[in-house]
């Protein structure tokens, strides 16, 4: 991920930026493109963990809605 205008990365991107590079070591590992096409796809906890990243990334670690 790129920081827009110098702005210091929070916890919340750094945590994201290591569970893509999880996610990302796991489809080169496995020769997917995509978690879709791995046969763990709803199982996986690891894909599960980067949703989570994901969404916190966006919240800021707040419950409820967050804005794009």
């Amino acid at each position: 991920m790129q920081k827009i205008a110098n702005k210091p990365r929070d916890k919340f991107e750094v945590h994201l930026d290591e569970m893509l590079m999880k996610l990302q070591n796991c489809q080169q590992d496995k020769s997917c493109k995509s978690c879709s096409i791995c046969e763990l796809y709803f199982e996986c906890e690891l894909r599960h963990d980067y949703v989570k990243a994901v969404y916190n990334s966006m919240s800021k670690g707040d419950t409820g809605g967050f804005e794009f």
